[in-house]
């Protein structure tokens, strides 16, 4: 089973999990794993998409592999709220899924929402008829 990672200390995943979040959220997930484990993480990683592409408020998600053999992976889902995201990573079906991660996995979950940066990039806050011709 997969061995969970704070990426804030300043804010636990868990505490994330119960927090209220208007707008659409990113889940970032960062795994590192040995690479004779490789094989069976993304066999568990592909059958939790699947499971997730299924619930309500599910966007989109995208795995992303480091280069040079370097067993860090992590991949992104847009979710349409907060509480699409915990009621999927809650259900019991869902939790039971992570036993099949390999045991020596690593996963450091957080959520994010867009952050508007002027001049740069749009975020929730601002829509795309507001950005700056400067993108």
């Amino acid at each position: 089973m997969v061995q969970f990672k704070e990426m804030s200390e300043a804010v636990p995943f868990a505490e994330q999990l119960g927090a209220e979040s208007a707008g659409t959220v990113v889940l970032v997930n960062v795994f590192t794993v040995a690479p004779e484990e490789a094989p069976q993480l993304l066999r568990a990683w592909a059958e939790d998409a699947a499971f997730m592409k299924k619930r309500p408020g599910f966007v989109s998600t995208q795995l992303h592999e480091g280069i040079a053999g370097s067993g860090a992976y992590f991949n992104y889902a847009v979710w349409e709220s907060a509480a699409a995201f915990r009621a999927a990573f809650s259900d019991p079906e869902f939790q039971e899924r992570i036993k099949a991660y390999p045991p020596g996995a690593v996963a450091s979950p957080h959520l994010f929402r867009k952050k508007a940066v002027a001049g740069i990039c749009p975020g929730a806050e601002e829509s795309p008829a507001q950005e700056s011709p400067a993108r």
